[in-house]
């Protein structure tokens, strides 16, 4: 079998042709080489990772040949590059971390390795996690594999390009407001973001650390279930994971929607809203009502704070994590330019002679600055500032202490809808992709992009993109699913309904 059609298998299919040996794992990695060259004007990965390739595959061929596989045998993965690998570079796609090499591997990641995964690459993403374009990277944009012309979503950009375009079969992304299942909308993949504290985020790089969560991006439901499988569980390395038990998402995949009542938000929709996906969640409500589930409209009514709650949150918070790039532990650094400090640098290299104190007008806060500024892209910075402003003396309770009362409210709907309701129907993006450089100039019209997905965020609860149809133009249109905490079973259960209709 070929590698192309080997790839196009379900994961569980993947495993019994590896097995039996019908079907070659190096001719899979190697052929995901080969289609991240080829396809390298999709900007997708920042950095491939042949050697390591071929180093995991002769690991998993030997777990193969001793028939102690592991479960995800015959995945090849990329990594989003704010997810730590021991030994490779951790960019977070900023100049910032320029030359800086990893010296241990994120948990969930371990998790995946030990399963039998093949790792290609380190994938694109919009710098810092923070975007909706993927146009933020210090790397250059990444394209969308339906049209290159477009962007592919943020921040997530480049794992999902990279499983659109059939690169891998799998990848990790992470999901702060949205950044796993609006680039799953914009590129027609699948895309989780489990219940804050289901995955460790022992490994990512912070953004916003009330709010991070590491997903997955893939083809089908079948390989996202089975990577979620994996990776999810109690971490001690990261006391704010969950001990609640992982249930079988695998085995529970085909329970249909039968019997579960499901509300469509009526928050979610109206101006802004793009007509092509307003009609997609009719369509699926059709579908699901057909399948035996119940559905009907509800009501989150705080839904209209997310967006000022979200940015306000993750703004401050941001504003604390990245303060530790200082250029001077790791990373880039920049020396403050000074004449005398370049006289008294000469001195001391050429004759070890100390310069007077009082020559020099160069401070520790003067290096720190510089390279803060060159290392850091304009929407970091933004967001630094924001969230600088909004954590500053006389300003704290008008605005980050009054976002987590409003957090509150919004959580406090979730936990009252699903009182009723197994799950929510909602968009997930209010647009398709739209084009490169249409909103980088407009960063409100661009936050608006996490309309319908930084709630999700916000409260803690599990989501998930489904890929149904696509527009006029033939881009992809998605649809989010909502549930209860840890009910990701429900989830992808209902996402394989979905997914077998379309």
């Amino acid at each position: 079998m070929n590698e192309k059609a080997g790839r196009e298998l379900t994961l569980s299919r993947r495993a019994e042709l590896l097995q039996s040996g019908e079907l070659d794992l190096a001719g899979l990695a190697e052929d995901g080489l080969k289609q991240a060259q080829d396809k390298s004007d999709l900007n997708a990965f920042i950095t491939l990772l042949p050697e390591r390739a071929r180093q995991d595959v002769e690991r998993v061929k030997r777990s193969l040949k001793n028939g102690q596989a592991g479960p995800l045998a015959g995945t090849v993965l990329a990594v989003k590059d704010n997810i730590a690998l021991e030994g490779e570079p951790l960019t977070c796609a900023s100049r910032i971390l320029d030359g800086y090499i990893s010296p241990y591997t994120a948990t969930a990641l371990q998790r995946l390795i030990d399963a039998g995964v093949v790792i290609i690459g380190k994938a694109n993403m919009d710098e810092f996690a923070m975007g909706s374009s993927n146009e933020n990277s210090a790397y250059g944009p990444v394209r969308n594999p339906h049209d290159p012309e477009r962007v592919p979503g943020g921040s997530s950009g480049g794992s999902a390009a990279a499983v659109a375009a059939g690169i891998v079969t799998a990848a990790l992304g992470s999901d702060t407001g949205g950044s796993v299942r609006q680039p799953a909308a914009l590129c027609g993949v699948i895309g989780l973001k489990p219940t804050y504290g289901r995955v460790s985020r022992y490994g990512l790089v912070a953004f916003g650390s009330s709010l991070d969560q590491i997903g997955v991006l893939a083809g089908s439901c079948d390989e996202t279930a089975r990577v979620f499988q994996v990776m999810a569980g109690e971490d001690p390395l990261d006391n704010t994971t969950s001990p609640t038990p992982v249930p079988d998402c695998v085995a529970t995949l085909n329970r249909g929607a039968r019997g579960l009542k499901i509300g469509i938000p009526e928050e979610y929709g109206g101006e802004g809203l793009h007509p092509v996906i307003e009609r997609a969640i009719s369509e699926v409500a059709e579908l699901l009502t057909d399948r035996g589930a119940e559905v009907k409209p509800c009501s989150l009514p705080h839904t209209e704070w997310t967006i000022p709650t979200y940015y306000i949150i993750s703004s401050a918070e941001c504003s604390s994590n990245l303060a530790r790039y200082d250029g001077v532990r790791y990373g880039l650094r920049l020396q403050a330019d000074d004449s005398v400090a370049k006289t008294f640098l000469s001195a001391t290299q050429n004759g070890g002679q100390e310069c007077p104190p009082h020559q020099s007008t160069i401070t520790p806060g003067d290096t720190v600055r510089q390279t803060r500024q060159s290392g850091f892209g304009p929407e970091v910075r933004r967001r630094i500032m924001l969230g600088t402003y909004v954590l500053s003396s006389g300003y704290y309770d008008a605005y980050y202490l009054k976002a987590q009362k409003a957090r509150r409210l919004i959580r406090e709907d979730f936990v009252n809808v699903f009182r009723e309701f197994d799950l929510l129907l909602t968009p997930t993006a209010p647009t398709t992709a739209f084009r490169l450089g249409e909103k980088i100039d407009d960063p409100l019209s661009m936050y608006l992009s996490d309309v319908f997905t930084a709630s999700a965020n916000l409260a803690g609860i599990p989501t998930i993109s489904c890929p149904w149809g696509k527009d006029d133009s033939g881009l992809p249109i998605g649809v989010q699913l909502m549930a209860d905490d840890f009910r990701e079973d429900l989830l992808l259960a209902v996402a394989a309904v979905i997914e077998a209709a379309r």
